[in-house]
């Protein structure tokens, strides 16, 4: 625009130069016209310099015009640039807001941010020319676009991220109600095992233990008196129960005299963190039906005084008891 100011310019003033030439020098007129001349010279010169006159107005209104024109121009461009400028740099700010809030995307919106600023800083630097501002305006667009995108797909993942927490929240609470089921149910089924383990426990019923004198004849006496006893005979009843388990069982007979000596085989087992000695063991074959347990503890010597007798299961849990005294 500013060479074709110029090269109006020249033609402006070679223009002058040719009407001051025109009218006072190759058409030999003097500043001061003689009045003798003839009217019809004096119409053609006047007709001449109307119309050199005209084509001088009519040149430097044009010239006028074009000098407006590039100013209007020139300012249009620098308010292009500016605005140009401004929406970069609020496209930049908005780059970094979803830097921040992405992870996924960081890279790919980092590198686009980077192309606006390199753009950015040529508008800065240029001199807004047409020619420049048009190639800056249409990288502007092409980046704007791929931004575009880059926000469509940024709220793509943020709608999944808010699905998938949700689901997660969801399944965490699924988990969470399941758990406490499971917990629930854990408790119940120890407690129904511990009740089933208590039911299912044989009761021992009827201990009773008798002293008394073995004769020859096999006939057997029964006695209270110590110095008589040879034999002490150990009864009890194991009770019917149905959700028992069948099969063989053992149980431990411990019988203590009065000076607290065991009677009998005096064999220690292990009974836990203690020791457990019994008289003798008893192996019943049971079928969930009442079984009578008979046992004999043959002996002499037996001291006057009270007798304890203890019957424990396989896991030494003394599941019964009596006393009886000799004279």
């Amino acid at each position: 625009m500013q060479s074709k100011v110029l090269f109006l310019n020249k033609i402006r003033l070679k223009f002058r130069k040719y009407f001051k030439n025109c009218i006072f020098g190759k058409l030999n007129i003097n500043p001061i016209i003689p009045k003798m001349e003839n009217k019809s010279n004096n119409s053609g010169l006047k007709a001449a310099v109307v119309v050199l006159a005209l084509l001088f107005l009519g040149s430097v209104g044009y010239i006028f015009k074009l000098s407006s024109d590039n100013k209007e121009t020139v300012t249009s461009l620098t308010t292009e640039k500016n605005t140009l400028a401004e929406e970069l740099k609020a496209k930049i700010a908005e780059y970094d807001t979803m830097i921040a809030d992405n992870t996924a995307l960081k890279d790919e919106l980092q590198a686009e941010q980077a192309k606006m600023v390199a753009l950015l800083e040529q508008v800065e630097k240029s001199k807004g020319d047409a020619a420049a501002m048009a190639k800056y305006k249409n990288e502007y667009f092409r980046l704007k676009r791929e931004m575009d995108n880059l926000v469509a797909e940024n709220k793509t993942l943020k709608a999944q991220n808010v699905a998938l927490t949700s689901s997660l929240d969801s399944t965490k609470v699924v988990l969470t109600d399941a758990k406490k089921f499971n917990d629930t149910l854990l408790t119940q089924n120890e407690s129904l095992t511990k009740t089933v383990e208590k039911g299912s426990k044989l009761a021992v019923l009827n201990l009773k233990v008798l002293a008394v004198k073995q004769r020859s004849s096999g006939k057997q006496i029964e006695t209270d008196k110590a110095s008589r006893a040879d034999v002490l005979k150990v009864s009890f009843l194991i009770a019917e129960n149905q959700i028992a388990k069948t099969g063989s069982r053992e149980y431990y007979v411990q019988i203590i005299d009065s000076k607290n000596n065991i009677l009998g085989e005096k064999i220690t087992i292990p009974a836990g963190d203690k020791t457990l000695t019994y008289s003798f063991i008893s192996t019943v074959k049971y079928e969930n039906k009442t079984v009578q347990v008979n046992e004999e503890v043959p002996g002499k010597d037996f001291a006057k005084g009270t007798y304890f007798v203890n019957v424990f299961d396989k896991n030494a849990e003394l599941v019964s008891k009596t006393s009886f005294e000799l004279k």
